[in-house]
C-alpha cells in the first residue's frame, strides 16, 4: 500500500496551507455574517420607527358640495341652490401620545442594538469552540501522520532484519498489519480535520472553505478566572435584553393609558349656502362611554409581569450556566493536570523501555506493539481532552460575558 504517497500529500497540503489564528476566524466572521448584516437592518428599521413615532397626525382638506339637482322647477341654480364646503380639519394629540410613542420606539432601538450584541456573542462563542475542534482535529491528524511515518521506519527496519535472516517473518506481518491500523487512523483523522474546518467555516457565516494552517497551540492555557455574578449580570446582553423588556413593557403600558384620552379635532373653513359666503367651523369630541382603551391598559400591565418573569428566568439560567461551566472547565483542568498528562509520560516511558528491550531480545514483538498502541492512544486522547479543555474555557468566557 503506498502509504508514502498519502504521507507526501499530506506533507504538500500543509506547505500549501495559509496560517490561520482565532482571530483571524473572528474577524472574518464579525466582518461578513450574514445574521449580523440582519441584525444591523433590524436595527436600522428600529431607527425608522421611531422617527415615524414622532411624527403627529396630518390635517385633512374637505371639499364638499350639498343640495346640487339635475331637475325640477323652479330650475336648479348652481352658485345660489348648492351649498358648498371648503374646510381643513386637524386632530390634537393629547396626554402627551406623541412622547409616548417616542419612548417606546425609543426601547426598541435599544432592544434591536442589544439584540445584535447576543447574536455577535453567539457568533463569537460558536466560531471560538468551531476554531478549537477544527484546530484539535488538525493537530490530531499531524500527530497520526508523524506516527504513520515513524512507523514506516519501523517497518523498513524489520524488513531489512527478515532479509538478514535476525528476525521472523511473522514479526514482520504483525508490524504491517499494525500499521495498517495506523494508516486508518490516519484516513480518519483527515476526514474528522476537513469536516471540523468546514464546521468552522460554516460556523463564520462563510460559502468557501479554503485549506489553512491552525497557528495556535492547543497546549496554550485559556484565561477563564471565576467572575463574581454581580459583574456577569452586568456583561451579559440576555440580561441586558430582560432589563430592556421591561422597559418596553413600561413604555407601552405609559402609551396605551395615554391613548385612553381623547383626541378633539377642530374644523376650520368655506361655506357658501344660498348664494351667500359664510364661515365655517366644527369641534368633534369622542366620548369616552365603551372604549377606554381599557383593554390594551390591562394587557400592558400584563407583559410588564411576563417581563419580570422573563428576567427573573433569565437570571436563574444564567445562575446554572456559569455555574455548569465553571465545574466542566476545573473537572478537565484536573483531568488533564493530574490524569492525562503524567499517564501520557508513563506511555511513553513504557513504550522507550519495551522498545530497548526489543532490539536487545529481552521482549517480544507483541509487548512492542501493545506499548506502541497504548502510546498513540493515550497521545490522541490527551489531544482530545485538550480540545475540550479549551472549548469548555470557550463556554465559560462566554457564560461570563467575557468573550471579546
Amino acid at each position: 500500500m503506498p502509504y508514502r504517497w498519502i504521507l507526501l500529500g499530506a506533507s504538500l497540503t500543509a506547505m500549501a496551507q495559509e496560517p490561520f489564528t482565532l482571530t483571524d476566524a473572528l474577524s472574518r466572521a464579525l466582518s461578513s455574517h450574514p445574521r449580523l448584516a440582519g441584525a444591523e437592518a433590524g436595527i436600522a428599521a428600529a431607527y425608522g420607527l421611531r422617527a415615524q413615532a414622532g411624527t403627529g397626525p396630518n390635517p385633512r382638506l374637505t371639499l364638499q358640495t350639498e343640495n346640487t339637482r339635475f331637475y325640477g322647477s323652479p330650475a336648479f341654480n348652481y352658485g345660489r341652490d348648492a351649498d358648498t364646503f371648503v374646510y381643513a380639519a386637524q386632530t390634537f394629540e393629547t396626554g402627551g401620545k406623541r412622547a409616548r410613542r417616542v419612548d417606546l420606539a425609543t426601547v426598541n432601538v435599544r432592544r434591536s442594538e442589544i439584540e445584535r450584541e447576543v447574536e455577535r456573542r453567539q457568533i463569537v462563542t460558536r466560531v471560538s469552540a468551531a476554531y478549537w475542534a477544527a484546530a484539535g482535529a488538525s493537530e490530531l491528524r499531524a500527530l497520526l501522520q508523524q506516527e504513520l511515518t515513524r512507523f514506516e521506519r519501523v517497518v523498513q527496519y524489520h524488513r531489512d532484519r527478515v532479509k538478514e535472516g535476525a528476525t521472523a517473518e511473522v514479526n514482520l506481518l504483525k508490524i504491517e498489519v499494525e500499521r495498517d491500523r495506523l494508516a486508518s487512523s490516519v484516513r480518519s483523522a483527515a476526514q474528522e480535520a476537513t469536516r471540523a474546518a468546514i464546521a468552522l467555516y460554516r460556523e463564520m457565516g462563510q460559502s468557501e472553505f479554503p485549506d489553512v494552517a491552525f497557528s495556535v497551540s492547543l497546549e496554550a492555557a485559556p484565561s477563564a478566572a471565576a467572575a463574581p455574578l454581580s459583574q456577569v449580570f452586568e456583561l451579559r446582553p440576555e440580561m441586558k435584553l430582560a432589563r430592556e423588556g421591561i422597559a418596553r413593557a413600561s413604555a407601552n403600558l405609559r402609551l396605551q393609558q395615554a391613548n385612553a384620552k381623547v383626541d378633539p379635532e377642530a374644523q376650520l373653513g368655506y361655506k357658501r349656502t344660498a348664494g351667500f359666503n359664510t364661515v365655517y367651523g366644527a369641534v368633534h369630541i369622542p366620548i369616552p362611554i365603551r372604549n377606554r382603551n381599557q383593554g390594551n391598559i390591562a394587557a400592558a400591565a400584563a407583559e410588564i409581569r411576563v417581563a419580570e418573569s422573563v428576567r427573573t428566568a433569565t437570571e436563574a439560567a444564567i445562575r446554572a450556566e456559569v455555574a455548569a461551566a465553571q465545574a466542566d472547565y476545573e473537572s478537565r483542568k484536573k483531568l488533564l493536570e493530574e490524569t492525562l498528562r503524567p499517564m501520557r509520560d508513563r506511555a511513553a516511558e513504557v513504550y522507550r523501555i519495551e522498545d530497548a528491550a526489543y532490539r536487545e531480545g529481552g521482549s517480544d514483538i507483541l509487548r512492542l506493539l501493545d506499548a506502541e498502541r497504548t502510546r498513540i492512544e493515550t497521545q490522541s486522547m490527551y489531544t482530545r481532552t485538550l480540545i475540550e479543555y479549551q472549548q469548555s474555557a470557550v463556554a465559560l468566557q462566554a457564560a461570563q460575558g467575557m468573550l471579546p
